[in-house]
């Protein structure tokens, strides 16, 4: 966790903010003229009041009295525009900027190495992309502008009281220090307030996101009433964060609104004391003062509740920054980009570790011929899923290499590099949207005849038009509304209609029904043919046909060779692999 402050104003971080309202400086600078203006027309009401009451109220000047009520009219209509403009320009400039640093964070995160998202958790994510952006808004709409306009109509303040009666300014400041003191205490204490309700928003956020995503594990195995109370401890810490923020708001505000009443008070006594003893001191000075004080104090507890507004965003922005800064991007340094491959793979001395000195993959070689079809086999975490994620840059391997046609990847460019190596996984990802943008993945150079006549050719088209909609068919969130076999047909399609020159399936039968499993095989072949192919499968039934197959043990290379070549290697690995399975299927 990140080493909550106490300070009141992160100047480097506000720079840093301040370069995504660049683009919108003449609306920045048009927002701060308003609020200048607003805090003029503001503080020039109360002193027109003045003047009405001491020169034509009480020498009973109808006419000026009417002329001056006039430009009191006057003045209130500039505010009141000036009010409207300073708030939607401000709300505009904040969207404005919110709108491009959501678009440049969502950037940022879809370029990401697998390995951040290993280590991050998404509702985390969820929560800075979405409810944290939005708090940054609130710095222009609610905070920093407001500020300004608030220090500004208490300089004005400040400099018509002096002007006015010296003494009657002096009794306003002698409360001033008090709220002062109690503002600048609240400010720094709700700065480190705000820092944990973040903190708890975004720990809150990220456990209901993996329990709802996870719901099925949760009722398979009757975790219902442990999560229930997991959530409950979580919940209860999110609730004393915001009470922490309540109680010193409970503190604050009621200090503020005494020291006014005794301010308010004080000016009477004084003043009217004044009046009755014959003094200098008229009755439109107590009226000025008693509405000036008001609005010296209020500012003062609205820019105390401003810096809250502000503070959060802060809070949020430094949360923002810090992915912003976050180096776990796949270096793109490649400018190699070839509309078509022959498709021959090499893996020299290829080594790997997904934790620092802790190597999954020991100097792996091996080579694999344009279009041809090669099996990877072996035990759980042997380093199978991690060949085929070195291969597509999913990672950075730690030594080594690994070429196309002679090529390193690393001198590929990343898109062009991952257009020409489609993979079929086993856990298949769908989107919440139709089977047709699921298969295109909303490439609008892919129309819909063109996934029509591929569905033919792999024989898959049949078992989409016999769903609700055919095409159109809503799949829901993660494909829910499919089986597990019918979500591999839709990968086997997704990497056909790509065309690519390698194919790569990870485990794509390993949990599927008899015919789900002969549709794929047909679709396998179908979409195989004159491609370079690597084939990863615990099922050992599935890669006999494949024309080499490799055996992996604890990250490194084994055996090698056909499935009748395997099985006669005395005590061999794939031997023994395959007597299992044999085994297992026979008794079944």
């Amino acid at each position: 966790m990140a080493k909550i402050s106490g300070s009141i104003f992160d100047l480097t971080l506000f720079s840093k903010l301040m370069r995504f309202v660049k683009p919108f400086k003449s609306t920045y600078y048009f927002v701060l003229i308003t609020a200048i203006l607003l805090s003029l027309f503001s503080t020039v009401t109360p002193y027109l009041l003045k003047v009405t009451v001491d020169d034509y109220i009480r020498p009973k000047d109808y006419p000026g009295m009417v002329l001056f009520v006039g430009l009191m009219l006057i003045a209130l209509f500039l505010e009141v525009l000036f009010q409207f403009l300073f708030v939607f320009y401000a709300n505009w400039l904040g969207q404005k900027v919110i709108k491009n640093l959501r678009v440049q964070l969502f950037k940022k995160i879809l370029n990401f190495k697998m390995a951040y998202f290993d280590k991050t958790a998404v509702g985390r994510l969820v929560t800075r992309a979405v409810s944290d952006i939005e708090t940054i808004a609130s710095i222009f709409s609610q905070g920093l502008f407001m500020i300004i306009a608030d220090l500004l109509k208490m300089i004005l303040v400040i400099g018509v009281m002096f002007y006015v009666d010296w003494r009657l300014t002096l009794i306003v400041f002698s409360v001033l220090p008090v709220i002062l003191y109690a503002t600048r205490l609240f400010q720094k204490s709700m700065k480190v307030a705000f820092e944990e309700v973040r903190l708890e928003v975004a720990n809150l956020n990220s456990f209901v996101q993996e329990r709802i995503s996870g719901m099925k594990i949760v009722q398979l195995f009757h975790r219902e009433k442990t999560e229930y109370d997991q959530f409950i401890e979580i919940n209860e810490k999110h609730k004393k964060a915001w009470l922490k923020t309540v109680w010193f708001n409970s503190i604050f505000f009621p200090v503020a609104e005494i020291s006014s009443s005794v301010t308010i008070g004080l000016l009477v006594w004084y003043g009217g004391f004044n009046v009755i003893s014959g003094g200098d001191i008229s009755l439109g000075t107590i009226f000025l003062f008693i509405q000036m004080s008001q609005m010296l104090f209020r500012p003062l507890r609205q820019i105390a509740d401003k810096f809250n507004t502000l503070q959060m965003g802060m809070v949020a922005a430094d949360r923002i920054f810090t992915i912003f800064e976050t180096e776990s991007q796949i270096d793109n340094k490649g400018t190699f980009s070839p509309n078509t491959l022959d498709g021959k793979i090499e893996f020299k001395n290829l080594r790997f570790s997904y934790v620092p000195e802790e190597e999954v993959l020991h100097s792996i070689t091996f080579s694999i011929a344009a279009g041809e079809t090669v099996a990877i086999v072996g035990a759980t975490g042997a380093g199978k899923s991690t060949i085929i994620n070195l291969l597509s840059r999913f990672y950075e391997f730690d030594s080594g290499d690994i070429t196309i046609d002679g090529t390193s990847v690393r001198d590929f460019e990343l898109s062009n590099l991952r257009k020409h190596v489609a993979v079929v996984l086993q856990d298949v990802f769908l989107f919440a949207d139709s089977l047709l943008n699921n298969i295109t993945l909303f490439n609008s150079s892919v129309n819909r005849e063109q996934v029509i006549q591929a569905a033919k050719a792999i024989g898959v088209h049949d078992f989409i038009t016999s769903l609700p909609g055919g095409y159109d068919y809503n799949v829901k969130e993660r494909g829910v509304m499919l089986s597990s076999g019918q979500r591999q047909l839709i990968a086997f399609l997704r990497a056909y209609i790509t065309e690519p020159s390698i194919l790569v399936l990870d485990e794509a039968t390993s949990s599927v029904d008899s015919y789900s499993e002969e549709l794929i095989q047909q679709a396998t072949e179908r979409i195989t043919k004159d491609k370079t192919s690597i084939v990863i499968a615990h099922r050992l039934a599935t890669v006999k046909n494949a024309d080499r197959i490799i055996v992996m043990d604890q990250g490194n290379i084994v055996e090698q060779g056909s499935h009748l070549e395997l099985l006669k290697i005395p005590n061999g690995f794939y031997a023994k692999l395959y007597e299992v399975q044999f085994a297992e299927e026979t008794t079944v």
